[in-house]
């Protein structure tokens, strides 16, 4: 009976650190991704591409797909196609708010 207690409290075990290392590492990647999302906005333009954004926070393709399709809605950036035939979205240009507003 101990046995198969000890075997139940160690799988619940397992599960519990797998749950949490899975739950860290998703934060780590929208984390990631965020920064890299923001640092390509403003060093690109508002102009941003797939490739760039996965290749920037270092996370996969579909994740990065999801994420970019996301903001895409948000911030209703337009889709695009550049000479290469490469997709990118154009995003809102960031504006300085002028010494008027800041008064």
């Amino acid at each position: 009976m101990a046995a198969i207690e000890l075997v139940l409290v160690s799988g619940l075990a397992a599960i519990a650190g797998w749950l949490f290392y899975h739950i860290l590492q998703q934060r780590q990647q929208q984390t990631q991704l965020e920064r890299a999302f923001y640092k390509l906005l403003e060093s690109q333009n508002g102009c941003i591409s797939l490739i760039q954004l996965a290749a920037a926070a270092r996370v996969n393709g579909q994740l990065a797909k999801e994420y970019l399709e996301e903001q895409a809605i948000m911030f209703e950036a337009t889709t695009e196609v550049d000479l290469d035939n490469g997709t990118f979205y154009r995003f809102p240009k960031l504006r300085s708010p002028s010494k008027s507003h800041l008064n």
